[in-house]
């Protein structure tokens, strides 16, 4: 019998000022859902993504970081062992632009240069309220030498580009060819349940582009409990098995 290979795992940790679109990326990702009623995360969102491809399996963790202040002090415990950090801005808000500079500065103080860093700019469907040009975001991710893309949670623009982006900075990934980088992507995970948690209760957003349909034998399990910490806080996991 073959030996069985280990399971690959990336923690991706997303981080940014309050209500830039962090939880709405990582649900259009996961539902392929957007609801227009700002909840804020309370604490910390946890789910799970794992990825079934013809020569590897990978595990995508991804971490939803709260923005308000008084959960700052949980933070770093999270980014110290990511394989990836991505800070969120909105393109309406200067000022969460100005700040990324300081998540950075906190990811590179926890993580050194041991770690790849996305810098996104949310919201592009704001067009007449935008404060920060796409010019103005590359050159900043060219100055601090960090990713960089652009997307929209409320349209659904380019966020399949931003996990084919990180897939393919991932350790061990250089060698997926296209196809496959797209495949640990573009799904349409229809019997998930978008109502697992209150930061994740979705309406229908914009239509989805054409995807390969998901076979009928995928998985879902889900946890809910509460934590005390310094704040209490609700830690929420949505773990999402499926075969491609």
């Amino acid at each position: 019998m073959a030996p069985v290979s280990a399971l690959a795992k990336y923690k991706l940790v997303f981080l940014g000022d309050q209500s830039v679109g962090k939880t709405s990326i990582i649900t259009r990702f996961m539902y392929d859902k957007f609801d227009n009623t700002y909840q804020a995360t309370i604490g910390i969102d946890f789910l799970s993504k794992t990825m079934y491809l013809e020569d590897r399996t990978v595990r995508l963790q991804l971490w939803d970081t709260a923005g308000q202040e008084r959960f700052r002090s949980l933070i770093p415990s999270y980014i110290r062992d990511s394989s990836v950090a991505v800070i969120v801005y909105d393109v309406a808000s200067r000022q969460s632009f100005l700040n990324t500079s300081k998540w950075i500065e906190e990811v590179r103080t926890e993580r050194g240069s041991d770690v790849i860093i996305v810098v996104v700019g949310n919201k592009t469907d704001l067009v007449d309220k935008r404060q920060v040009s796409i010019e103005e975001g590359e050159a900043k991710a060219r100055d601090l030498n960090v990713m960089f893309i652009e997307t929209s949670a409320k349209a659904g623009f380019n966020i399949k580009a931003l996990f084919r982006k990180i897939a393919a900075a991932l350790p061990g990934m250089e060698t997926l060819s296209s196809t496959k980088q797209e495949d640990m992507v573009d799904v349409n995970l229809k019997s998930s349940n978008p109502n697992a948690s209150q930061s994740q209760q979705q309406s229908e957003g914009a239509p989805a582009d054409n995807v390969n349909e998901i076979p009928s034998f995928c998985a879902l399990s889900y946890f809910d409990w509460t934590i005390d910490a310094s704040v209490k806080f609700s830690l929420v996991i949505n773990s999402v098995e499926f075969w491609l």
